[in-house]
């Protein structure tokens, strides 16, 4: 018999959800350099400190707006960053037969450059949803999302990849989920919820805490 080291017995296979912006690719690094070229914020990646970049930036409404709308051009969607090591690990882990779903807080309107960017870095096989995680209005106004919050409800994980602690709020419904929070210098000064949740710096600390399991 053939152990699989990633799912504990033959034949189990897991389902894993995991965030877009700054699990797999640096937008926060990139916003950084857009508010210094456009407000000319000096703000080093490891002061911003809210999830809530208008706060972190100390922009006003407007600038605000402008920000979000320049970091969701096509052409600036597709040249963010990977982040170390994550097309590498979610591929293993579709290697295993274990299902991986993309979902993002951005909304329907950045769909197709972010599909791109995704099959640009090798991730052609994982499924994406738009979800409104955060308000309709948070990022650009009257936004679409391709993923209502009552199916999402219906679906389950057994490990979800996260930075944002505003959205720990849709992990409440899986009860046995494991939470992996993806150590970023605005969410280490939060709370954990409870036990399920755990914090990791890199994809290789992520792959091997997903391969123990339990």
């Amino acid at each position: 018999m053939v152990i699989s080291p990633m799912c504990g017995k033959v034949g189990t296979k897991m389902k894993i959800y995991v965030d877009y912006d700054d699990c797999i690719c640096e937008t926060a690094r990139a916003f950084t350099g857009i508010a210094d070229r456009l407000f000319g914020k000096k703000i080093p990646y490891e002061n911003v400190r809210f999830f809530n970049l208008q706060d972190s930036f100390e922009l006003t409404d407007e600038e605000y707006e402008i920000l979000m709308l320049e970091g969701h051009r096509p052409e600036v969607l597709l040249s963010y960053e990977e982040t170390p090591g994550a097309s590498k690990v979610l591929n293993e882990w579709i290697d295993q037969g274990n299902e991986v779903s993309i979902i993002t807080g951005r909304p329907f309107s950045a769909f197709e450059p972010s599909r791109e960017w995704l099959d640009q870095h090798g991730l052609e096989r994982v499924k994406m949803f738009c979800l409104n995680k955060y308000g309709r209005d948070a990022f650009i106004k009257n936004s679409d999302f391709n993923l209502e919050l009552d199916d999402y409800y219906k679906m389950s994980f057994d490990f979800a990849v996260e930075d944002s602690p505003m959205a720990f709020k849709f992990f409440d419904h899986l009860p046995e989920l494991k939470v992996i929070i993806f150590d970023r210098p605005w969410n280490q000064g939060c709370g954990l919820p409870n036990d399920n949740y755990s914090r990791y710096m890199n994809w290789d600390q992520i792959r091997e805490r997903v391969g123990r399991r339990v």
